[in-house]
């Protein structure tokens, strides 16, 4: 399968203190570049889609250095925009047992969030392309991100392409009332939407009944009327949700749930020991990309989804570096971990 594919958001130099240690102790930072969309593309270039990734990074070695790490992976940077000062950081705190992980940004005034709707030429960019992916990430970044998010979807659907968003609030870059506004005139052009278990209540209201996340119990069934809702206020085609039981930060229950319309569908559950859980969402929503274009069953697209996410938590950095393969043993009932030879 060799489909178009663009997604087009924030890449970031990510800093993390060796193993577990806060970033308090640390005299070191391991250095890796990750970010929403981008770790979508690397994905979907794992899986043998035409993966191109669209941003505006500072045309300096730091810059270069998160090109050459998307191009190492085999993403498309044919349409990275270079100019701006800064490239966005984001420090890593990775957790462990009770103590949770920690981000902190230092993100403000980066290249992409001083990028405005007149600087790409969206329709050369989706030239012959099949899907177009953001998250909600992006339009947080500033207001001229967001209205160049919205001049990318308005020319994707005039193109005829798939349009996906990853909700993904996040609460350090804008408020829910904000989220609300900017979103929802986003969700005009927007085919399939894909959320955790908490992203449609912050942004849109919309909570599932009887569900407190803190507890890390989650009741899949509670997730259908969200679905449903979502689907009759915004004219999707498809939800997806991914479902993350806490039990520590070192140990999770990972599931999603998929509505297409017409049937609310549940997927089996993973018993995680987490390496790296940052980019699990990214990895959900590229395996969902995947399996829709790949014209598989709605069972069918959840499963690889949720799979395919799975796997990524036992991989340190953002990039998810699994093959479509290696997916699919997971999916045969292979969850053993035993040594491949």
């Amino acid at each position: 399968m060799s489909k178009k594919v663009v997604t087009f958001g924030e890449i970031m130099l990510r800093l993390s203190p060796p193993g577990y240690q806060r970033i308090v102790q640390a005299q070191q930072f391991d250095v890796n570049y990750g970010g929403g969309e981008a770790n979508v593309a690397i994905s979907l270039a794992n899986y043998g889609l035409d993966s191109y990734y669209v941003t505006r990074l500072p045309n300096h070695e730091i810059g270069q250095a998160a090109v050459n790490a998307l191009r190492r992976f085999g993403v498309k940077t044919d349409y990275i925009l270079r100019g701006g000062d800064r490239i966005g950081i984001y420090f890593l705190e990775i957790g462990a047992s009770q103590r949770a992980s920690k981000v902190i940004y230092d993100r403000s005034n980066s290249a992409i969030a001083q990028i405005t709707p007149e600087m790409i030429d969206w329709e050369t960019v989706f030239t012959n392309a099949a899907w177009f992916h953001f998250t909600g990430i992006t339009p947080a970044l500033s207001d001229s991100a967001a209205q160049t998010c919205l001049k990318a979807v308005k020319v994707a659907k005039e193109n005829n392409l798939t349009v996906s968003c990853d909700l993904n609030y996040r609460k350090k870059l804008w408020s829910p009332d904000k989220a609300n506004r900017v979103m929802t005139e986003l969700m005009d052009f927007v085919d399939i939407a894909i959320g955790n278990e908490e992203d449609a209540e912050k942004v849109f209201g919309i909570k599932a009944p009887g569900v407190d996340v803190t507890t890390g119990e989650l009741n899949p069934d509670a997730y259908q009327p969200v679905a449903e809702e979502l689907v009759n206020r915004f004219k999707f085609q498809k939800v997806a949700i991914t479902l993350r039981q806490s039990i520590s930060a070192s140990d999770n229950i990972w599931s999603g749930v998929f509505y297409d319309g017409k049937q609310f569908y549940t997927s089996r559950r993973y018993n995680i020991h987490i390496v790296d859980r940052v980019g699990g969402g990214d990895a959900f929503a590229a395996g969902l990309i995947y399996a829709l274009l790949d014209n598989r069953d709605p069972q069918e697209v959840l499963d690889f989804a949720v799979a395919a996410s799975c796997l990524k938590h036992t991989l340190p950095g953002d990039f998810n570096h699994v093959s479509v393969r290696e997916i699919e043993v997971l999916l045969s009932g292979n969850v053993s971990g035993r040594v491949q030879r």
